[in-house]
């Protein structure tokens, strides 16, 4: 082959089976190809760049082994999936990337038959994963291949641990592949990271095994009834002669590795020869996150998603920002630190999201109050519950959608006990280009019904310090705190702090027309839309409630009282969210107002920048002014 055609080879692929007819000397340069496609698609459509440029040779060899999509890949995390896009059907649209109406950044089996499962949360292939293999042993598909790919990140997931508890359970061939990188986003914590990091087992070890045991069972002296029981004698023995003990091994899984994550060649020759095994396995691959792009390599959490950048000089565009409002990320940060200044019990709590979140800053001051506990929401929340009941006070700050997986403990360990903590939801509401996964939409609903709990949600930054404030000098109840992602709407943002009364809003202006009660940020499309619309002639009140739970009743009563025509406006699910609550205060006491709830509608919403996406559900501005209209004329 010549060497323009040897450069071109990715341009040859379209779904894996081109990959597949090629012959092995030429997955090197597919890795190289696929490699450079994702960064400089990326330097100018934004991605989670670090985690799929280490996994290339890994999703080369997987694709070139197994027979996709009959056999079945789940991803864990879709940071780490973008070569398998670009291998199977969307080379051509993955400049689309997290744009409305484009592909998605995580897996979707809606989006494509070789996207075996969604995958936008942390731990969850090894389950998935391990349900498809004994289906398949139940239906009787002796020949379908199922693969998890989990990172060392993902690991520290209490659902990862309940999969490969349960991997020897039941028949199934399941093939765990560990991505061990020594990295989540923030630099991985805990035992199990140093474990991965210092473990080793011997290849000729492994050859020999297999081999005896293909022996014993041809002869017929092993069977599949005592496969189990020899298998744990013989990790026994070997820890014993290695002074290791396997972890996996210890949980009757075969283990393999590590091997070399970025040797496409060797990989595809380890898979071949262990794919065809008989019961779980477990491969673990050494691999470098952003492998393959200097700057990436060197600083893997700033380059986990950089933004825009220059891909010959690896300079990153950072927008001047200087004249801008602060991120509601940075100001947490910062009042957390001023807080922790005041007293020594103040503590923050983070599941592997410091920078993120903007912990950094506390972890820089006080480093040892500040705890990364790793991908492990609901261990974050009985944790923090924990340093609570102890009298310390903790800020559990945690992602709205990733709170989800930590609500029991927010129920049975946190509000039963009506401990003192407070509980920051970052990313409260629709999120932007990561899209359905992440968009945190469902909490104040979900949160809403849990007795003991104070919920509250500020409509800019001045009140998010406020708020932060009040949770710190309130004693009697978990304080949850939900506040959206990116920039605030004031450059002065470092107010004095002070505390707002519990269940308490406020009144941003008198109207005789029509009323709107909002919750959140959201309410500042609110205003915007008032100002609109009052040069038509319109007056419009508008309330900032402030609080969820407990609502600000006599807010409602006055205005139960004095409208006819009422909006509320949220950045969350109007299913028994804060609509809902107003709906059924009015019912209850009485009143028959007019009342149009606006606010994220019954379904998951697709990725696609802020603006496009509060006009897709009707929050923004115009949508606001136009139904301000519609009621103003009913």
């Amino acid at each position: 082959m010549s060497e323009s055609e040897n450069k071109n080879v990715l341009e040859r692929i379209e779904y894996p089976e081109d990959l597949r007819e090629l012959p092995a000397s030429q997955l090197e340069q597919v890795c190289s190809d696929v490699r450079q496609y994702i960064i400089d698609v990326l330097s100018e459509n934004p991605g989670h760049l670090g985690s799929s440029l280490g996994t290339v040779e890994l999703t080369v060899a997987l694709h070139y082994v197994f027979n996709t999509p009959y056999d079945r890949i789940v991803w864990d995390v879709g940071h780490q999936a973008y070569g398998h896009k670009i291998l199977t059907g969307r080379r051509k649209q993955f400049n689309t990337l997290r744009k409305f109406h484009g592909i998605s950044g995580f897996p979707n089996p809606g989006e494509s038959e070789y996207d075996a499962f969604i995958a936008g949360h942390a731990s969850t292939s090894i389950s998935a994963a391990l349900g498809m293999s004994v289906a398949s042993s139940l239906k009787k598909e002796k020949d379908r291949h199922v693969i998890a790919v989990i990172g060392d990140g993902s690991m520290t997931g209490g659902l990862a641990f309940e999969g490969l508890n349960n991997a020897s359970a039941n028949p199934n061939n399941l093939l765990i592949i560990l991505n061990d990188n020594n990295m989540a986003i923030d630099s991985n914590v805990g035992g199990l990271s140093q474990y991965l990091v210092d473990i080793t087992t011997s290849h000729t070890y492994n050859k020999m095994r297999y081999d005896v045991y293909r022996g014993l069972r041809k002869i017929r002296l092993l069977s599949e009834d005592s496969r189990g029981s020899i298998l744990r004698f013989n990790n026994s023995l070997k820890a014993l002669l290695t002074q290791q003990h396997n972890l996996f091994e210890g949980f009757s899984i075969r283990y393999f590795g590590p091997v070399d994550g970025h040797d496409v060649n060797y990989l595809a020759k380890v898979l071949n020869d262990i794919k065809d095994l008989r019961g779980p396995k477990l491969l673990h691959i050494k691999t470098q996150k952003g492998k393959g792009f200097k700057p990436a390599q060197e600083s893997p959490t700033e380059w986990h998603a950089p933004g825009k950048f220059n891909r010959k000089t690896g300079v990153r565009i950072i927008p001047d920002d200087l004249n801008q409002p602060q991120l509601y990320q940075d100001v947490f940060g910062h009042t957390l630190v001023e807080l922790a200044e005041k007293d020594e019990r103040v503590v923050g709590v983070t599941p592997a999201m410091p920078t993120g979140c903007s912990m950094t800053y506390l972890m820089k001051a006080f480093p040892e109050r500040a705890f990364d506990v790793g991908i492990a929401e609901a261990h974050a929340v009985t944790y923090s519950a924990g340093l609570a009941k102890e009298g310390m006070i903790p800020f559990c700050n945690i992602y709205s959608s990733f709170m989800q997986r930590a609500y029991d403990q927010v129920i049975h360990d946190v509000a039963l006990q009506n401990l003192p903590m407070v509980m920051c939801l970052d990313r409260g509401g629709l999120v932007g280009e990561d899209g359905a996964t992440h968009h945190g939409v469902l909490d104040l609903a979900y949160m809403r019904p849990v007795p003991n709990l104070v919920i509250s949600s500020p409509l800019n930054e001045h009140d998010l310090r406020n708020l932060m404030y009040t949770g710190y000098k309130q004693r009697t109840s978990p304080f949850v705190i939900r506040y959206p992602r990116g920039k605030g709407e004031k450059k002065d943002w470092r107010n004095s702090l002070q505390e707002l009364p519990i269940g308490k809003g406020k009144k941003i202006k008198e109207g005789t027309d029509i009323t709107i009660l909002s919750l959140g940020s959201i309410g500042n499309e609110a205003i915007k839309a008032i100002h609109e619309v009052e040069k038509e002639g319109l007056s419009v009140a508008h309330y900032d409630m402030i609080y969820l739970k407990p609502l600000d009743t006599h807010i409602l009563h006055e205005v139960g009282k004095k409208f006819k025509k009422i909006l509320t406006l949220e950045n969350g699910v109007i299913t028994g969210g804060f609509g809902s609550a107003v709906l059924e205060f009015m019912a209850d006491e009485g009143y028959t107002p007019r009342i149009v709830r606006l606010g994220v509608p019954d379904n998951f919403v697709e990725h696609g920048s802020i603006p496009e996406l509060y006009k897709l559900c009707g929050m923004d501005a115009d949508s606001i002014a136009t139904q301000i209209r519609k009621l103003s004329n009913s």
